[in-house]
């Protein structure tokens, strides 16, 4: 299952994680968000051990998607080694969110 992280959690949770992470900036009042929270949650469950999935609620922790310069939502972007390497923005497949964790997984 995908956490709910805080600005205070984000340097502990995703930049100093062994593994890489997907952060999910998101808005409980967000359409597209929640079409794809069943997405993320499933791909937390198939990537469990490989992958960490976090989610930031953009209304209650604004520090961090201000940094990484997050517009709109939902706005995915993969840290590998404490850094992005690779953002995508709206509503996308299972598919294609799959070829990127298994890319930075390379």
């Amino acid at each position: 299952m995908a956490k709910t992280i805080s600005d205070a959690e984000f340097e502990a949770e995703v930049l100093k994680s062994d593994t890489p992470v997907l952060v999910d900036f998101f808005a409980n009042w967000c359409g597209p968000c929640k079409a794809m929270l069943p997405v993320v949650e499933e791909l937390a469950g198939e990537y469990e051990g490989k992958v960490k999935v976090v989610k930031i609620n953009v209304d209650e922790a604004a520090e961090t998607p201000a940094q990484f310069g997050v517009m709109s939502i939902p706005t995915f972007i993969i840290f590998k080694k404490g850094a992005p390497v690779s953002t995508f923005v709206g509503v996308k497949s299972k598919e294609d969110i799959k070829k990127e964790l298994d890319a930075a997984l390379e």
